[in-house]
């Protein structure tokens, strides 16, 4: 019994201490969260104002008559895609639930959709555990990289994004789609897929707030088209860019919730194995009471 009551104890102190230490990655992974969400909010102000002078332009253009989109971004091929680049993004880290494995069964979903209609795919991937889980499985990447997730870097996402262009730009490739888990609130995240190339045709924007942001005062010395050609470059490395940024708030939001979990169920396991120490130890006084007793009155 006292090996019993010995073993109860040193679970209850094991278990206390896993709990101090996911409330600590608890707390870490919120003052991460809250740097990583106001880093989104300015990205994403940027990629709206990108969106706007594009939607201007377009309307220019169509105004106008004197163009068209018909810019190597924008071109659609005329037969369907045969070959298409997948990016997508997953942590450097676990402990954050189900984040990494949402965004590999996605990629996986898309892959077999596209294979299903003869079209080959190339993976190229961001964050060590999509990498692993891949290489695991025996599955050709195409591209990887490290340590960017994690540390979201413009000049980096530009570089890794770039080679992709290219390919596309010379006609290797057909459609270039990112996948990754990105940000919707503290308590959530939004599994996006998204294509970047060819560059959709921009669409009007709805009014927030009926505040409309204003022409442009200046007038471009290029040409309409090609600063729009000039922004598409521009919007698909920001797009890439803002994506790490996203998946990193997503990835902190939901190794706090991972780590809230795992610290309200250390907590109910430290109440479950007191309780069980409690009777153990009510037992073993119970029984040496007996024992007491039938020593004295063996002894009458």
């Amino acid at each position: 019994m006292g090996n019993n009551l010995k073993e109860i104890r040193t679970q209850i102190t094991s278990v206390k201490n896993t709990q101090k230490i996911t409330k600590a990655m608890k707390l870490v992974s919120t003052s991460k969260l809250k740097k990583a969400d106001e880093m989104a909010k300015r990205s994403r102000l940027y990629a709206k104002r990108i969106m706007e002078v594009f939607q201007e332009i377009h309307e220019r253009i169509e105004k106008s008559g004197t163009g068209s989109l018909d810019g190597p971004f924008f071109t659609t091929r005329e037969t369907q895609a045969k070959k298409v680049d997948i990016i997508f993004i997953t942590a450097d880290k676990g402990l954050c639930g189900g984040f990494n494995s949402t965004t590999i069964k996605e990629v996986l979903k898309v892959m077999a959709s596209y294979k299903a209609k003869g079209v080959k795919v190339r993976l190229r991937a961001i964050g060590k555990k999509g990498i692993a889980y891949f290489d695991f499985n025996g599955v050709e990447l195409l591209d990887r990289v490290v340590d960017l997730s994690s540390t979201p870097n413009y000049e980096s996402s530009s570089a890794f994004v770039n080679k992709a262009v290219k390919d596309f730009l010379d006609g290797v490739v057909d459609e270039i789609v990112l996948i990754y888990n990105g940000f919707k609130n503290m308590i959530s995240q939004e599994l996006r897929v998204q294509q970047l190339l060819p560059v959709a045709h921009p669409k009007p924007q709805q009014e927030e707030n009926h505040l409309v942001a204003p022409p442009m005062e200046i007038e471009p010395e290029d040409g309409e088209v090609e600063i729009l050609n000039q922004l598409a470059k521009k919007y698909i490395e920001f797009s890439m860019y803002y994506a790490l940024v996203d998946s990193l708030a997503a990835e902190h939001s939901a190794r706090m919730q991972a780590m809230d979990s795992a610290t309200n169920n250390a907590g109910e396991l430290v109440k479950t194995r007191t309780i069980a120490y409690n009777k153990a130890r009510q037992e073993a006084i119970t029984t040496e009471l007996v024992e007491i007793n039938t020593g004295v009155e063996s002894m009458k």
